[in-house]
């Protein structure tokens, strides 16, 4: 591990402008004003690439982190012939984040939610307290399996429908404390969280909020970015959040900037979701930074084909949020129903050989659509981010543990209540050391 004791950047508020230096916890701006996402500016100018570094960490100097840690992998930037052929569409590159060994991606829970994991414990302080993390299932496994490896306190906070993802190479450890919330969503989950993280010795992980995160997210460009020598014209990627979609715009922005071209067009976002949970699809048709969450959203979530993309309550209306980023590379938001994606799925395992995980699913529909209508140039260039994929080639390869939950909870009523004592309940013994770390 390699460790600095300065932070070779500042935080920046895009509304007021206001520079803060950051000690590895910072979510939010310190003025008053409406809420927007702070953003890194960092020392080095150049997109300099550092080789001697593993993984995510070759772009160090562009990752909000003191440290770099072993073991973390990094996109796969590949040219398909076969799919490429296929479309009609020979700009087309593949920044695939999951388990492909012949390829070079070795993330090790098989999506690039462990791209933010490493990414986020980077950033903490020497003396973590509790992290409290909310996930529909990927973020917790990449946080579940890091956070075992280098013993840092953790709770994970996942609806149930999240809880088959948690397959593991190797058990959690003790620090690592898995809570289930059954017969709630990803949003249910986020809520718990905020209100855990009120505790003293807690510290909400912050999700799209925490620059980390969204740093760590945005490596996906800076790896197409060295792979091709520039930027892509098109950006395809199906989006809960969106987290990874505005990450990968700012990150484009700064290449942008380092290469002397601001005046050249950034990469144009095409987002999608699933057709029939579809907020930020809905939001973006109705033409304004407007964002109203409906109830019939959570019914509608059992009806999603990749569930993971089911956030009721996205950063959409924030400063620089989901908006902005579209308003801003003239993007757009496409819906995909179940049996696109699926066959989706099927034809990249067929031509490419290997398998893809729901949302990566999504976005491959969305991409065939789109050049099937007309709407993109077939001579454009193009990224796909395969968001996960490779999980069922990694469980030939390895052998997989199914995380144990430390405790099952119920909202009742929408109340907190009785989750909330139980889960205080199962850190009693964080006062004698029970949850102590870590193994920096």
């Amino acid at each position: 591990m390699k460790i600095s004791d300065k932070r070779h950047y500042s935080l920046l508020c895009p509304l007021c402008g206001l520079t803060q230096t950051d000690d590895g916890l910072t979510l939010s701006c310190a003025g008053d004003h409406a809420p927007a996402l702070l953003q890194t500016r960092y020392e080095q100018a150049r997109f300099t690439p550092a080789e001697e570094e593993e993984g995510i960490f070759r772009y160090r100097s562009w990752l909000p982190v003191t440290r770099s840690l072993a073991g973390a992998g990094r996109t796969a930037v590949l040219r398909s012939e076969r799919l490429s052929r296929h479309l009609g569409l020979p700009g087309l590159r593949i920044a695939f984040n999951g388990y492909w060994p012949e390829k070079g991606a070795e993330l090790e829970t098989g999506t690039f939610k462990e791209l933010e994991a490493y990414t986020v414990l980077g950033r903490l302080p020497e003396e973590p307290t509790v992290l409290v993390v909310a996930s529909a299932g990927n973020t917790a496994a990449a946080f579940a399996a890091v956070c075992s490896r280098y013993e840092v306190p953790c709770l994970l906070i996942i609806p149930e429908t999240g809880l088959g993802r948690l397959r593991l190479r190797e058990p959690l450890h003790p620090c690592v404390r898995l809570v289930v919330v059954e017969d709630a969503d990803y949003t249910d989950a986020i809520a718990l969280s905020e209100e855990v993280a009120k505790w003293p010795g807690f510290t909400l992980e912050g999700g799209v909020r925490n620059v980390a995160r969204r740093d760590g997210l945005g490596t996906v460009m800076y790896a197409a970015a060295e792979e091709s020598g520039e930027l892509p014209e098109y950006y395809f990627q199906a989006v809960g959040s969106a987290a990874g979609a505005i990450a990968v715009h700012e990150a484009a922005k700064r290449v942008r900037l380092a290469s002397g071209t601001e005046g050249r067009a950034l990469p144009r976002l095409m987002l999608s979701q699933n057709d029939v949970f579809a907020p930020i699809h809905r939001a973006w048709l109705g033409g304004t930074r407007d964002f109203a969450p409906r109830d019939d959203d959570r019914f509608a979530v059992r009806g999603a084909f990749a569930d993971e993309l089911t956030n009721r309550c996205p950063p959409y209306s924030v400063h620089s949020g989901v908006f902005d980023v579209l308003t801003e590379s003239d993007g757009d938001v496409l819906a995909v129903d179940g049996p696109s994606a699926v066959a989706a799925r099927d034809l990249f395992r067929d031509l490419e050989s290997i398998d893809l995980e729901p949302a990566a699913a999504v976005a491959a529909a969305s991409l065939f659509s789109a050049v099937g209508s007309g709407a993109i140039p077939r001579d454009a260039t193009v990224l796909l981010n395969v968001t996960g994929g490779g999980r069922a080639r990694l469980a030939r390869d390895h052998t997989l543990l199914a995380a144990e939950p430390r405790l099952r909870v119920r909202l009742d009523g929408g109340s907190h209540d009785e989750a909330l004592a139980a889960i205080g309940d199962l850190f009693a013994p964080a006062a004698a050391g029970g949850v102590s770390g870590s193994g920096w």
